[in-house]
């Protein structure tokens, strides 16, 4: 699980492998992130863009940029939460990635919030 708190924003990642939609064979091993958004400010936010950087067991990045998140630009009022799933395929057993919303508060303010690296393995790659 990943953790971080930017400007009373929130954000938890918790992660798992999906051994059904993989094929180790073929060097495809697939991951699903389950995101957690909180405000615990007293401002109401909308996420406007993502940015994630992906990086697999071979060093290699990509970045991926885009609005919103599935689809949505989710408005959180003081104390909202918004909760999603997404998935990251990966040619490797583990990778990585980490990233940043950017939000816009009630006063005009826009700011990144913070996505904490967080892990992508499959069970007994790490030790």
């Amino acid at each position: 699980m990943s953790l971080a708190v930017t400007r009373n924003i929130r954000v938890s990642v918790d992660t798992a492998y999906v051994p059904g939609r993989s094929a180790p064979q073929k060097n495809l091993f697939f991951f699903t992130y389950h995101v957690t958004i909180r405000n615990e400010g007293p401002v109401p936010v909308q996420l406007l863009t993502r940015h994630w950087t992906i990086t697999d067991g071979t060093g290699r990045v990509e970045e991926v940029r885009g609005p919103g998140v599935v689809g949505a630009q989710p408005r959180l009022e003081p104390g909202d939460t918004f909760q999603y799933t997404s998935f990251c395929p990966l040619p490797t057993q583990v990778g990585s990635m980490v990233g940043t919303y950017q939000m816009v508060n009630d006063r005009g303010e826009t700011f990144d919030v913070n996505i904490a690296p967080f892990t992508l393995a499959t069970p007994h790659a790490l030790n």
